[in-house]
């Protein structure tokens, strides 16, 4: 047995209730983990309202977790029990002390990455490596926007990107934020309250626009992040923390200057276990060589996930959010 978050219906943090649940043995292709930390992301708010529906009622949500091997079903190797690992992906599940997962969403965690890192930047890590390694290239000299450049994923995407040689442009919501982006790469914060966020890049870009503009904000930026990008540029959408994105027509695309746009999903760039093992070493390798710090803005004990949820959705954290299990 072990203790877990379930949900029973959709709605707000309350829905976050602690429950004794069984755990199970390992089948073939599968490892038992007992975690110590769970990554908290904003998909985990998706599937606890219902906008991303689980396969079944109820549920435990939670997509990345790191803790120790406790014991591995037949077929699996590279893995042993007392051995420390991270994973992400696979059913929801992590908000437990224990869960079963599939042995080829695990990775095995070296000496540089703890425990609270790797639960606090799986999940956003590998997302910052996908958009910033696969989905584009991102070269040195190249011009960059970042929405929400103090949160978690922004965070460390202000470093890659920096670390890669690009001007990194960002949007923040308080001076204190753009304090914080500025020390973790951000060459531009801009205070979207302020000011037109538009008019800023193009005056920082010389009226080109940027290469490419992440927007994981939705609704209320991605017209914004339309009219940042340069011609021939790269707009991806790959978040919604302020609600689903307006839907755009083809033709604003060539009238931006036949500009690009995507939808990416981290698990389609992470599909394989040979994927993620190579994800997960380049993000491994940013971390010991420090040029990614992982920032860690609040610890909750597993019982108290709702409250994690509220700070997560208030828009006031900066960085990643774990629980302890």
């Amino acid at each position: 047995m072990t203790e877990a978050i379930r949900i029973h219906r959709f709605g707000g943090p309350e829905q976050l209730q602690l429950a004794t649940v069984p755990t199970g043995e390992p089948a073939s292709g599968q490892v038992h983990i007992r975690q110590t930390h769970i990554g908290v992301n904003y998909i985990d708010i998706y599937f606890r309202t219902g906008l991303y529906p689980p396969a079944s009622m109820p549920f435990t949500p939670g997509l990345e977790g790191a803790g120790e091997v406790v014991a591995v079903g037949d077929g699996v190797t590279g893995l042993s029990p007392g051995q420390r690992v991270a994973y992400v992906g696979g059913p929801p599940g992590a908000y437990a002390s224990e869960r079963i997962i599939a042995a080829d969403r695990v990775v095995a965690l070296p000496n540089a990455v703890s425990s609270e890192q790797a639960a606090a930047m799986m999940l956003k890590g590998l997302t910052a490596h996908m958009l910033l390694q696969r989905v584009c290239a991102v070269q040195s000299g190249d011009r960059v926007l970042i929405h929400a450049a103090a949160g978690g994923v922004g965070l460390l995407l202000c470093q890659w990107a920096h670390h890669l040689g690009a001007t990194v442009i960002g949007t923040v919501g308080s001076p204190e934020k753009a304090e914080l982006a500025r020390a973790n790469g951000c060459d531009h914060p801009i205070l979207y309250r302020d000011e037109d966020v538009a008019e800023r890049v193009r005056a920082i870009t010389g009226g080109a626009g940027v290469r490419v503009a992440y927007d994981s904000v939705g609704a209320d930026t991605l017209a914004t992040s339309l009219g940042c990008v340069a011609k021939r540029g790269l707009l991806v959408s790959f978040g919604q923390s302020s609600g689903i994105p307006p839907a755009i027509a083809v033709g604003q695309l060539a009238a931006g200057g036949s500009l690009f746009l995507t939808r990416p999903s981290l698990f389609d760039y992470i599909g394989t276990a040979e994927e993620l093992q190579s994800a997960a070493r380049a993000l491994f390798a940013r971390v010991a060589d420090g040029s990614i710090r992982v920032r860690i803005d609040s610890e909750w004990p597993l019982a108290e996930a709702a409250g994690a949820h509220e700070r997560l959705a208030s828009r006031q954290s900066s960085g990643s959010i774990i629980l302890r299990a």
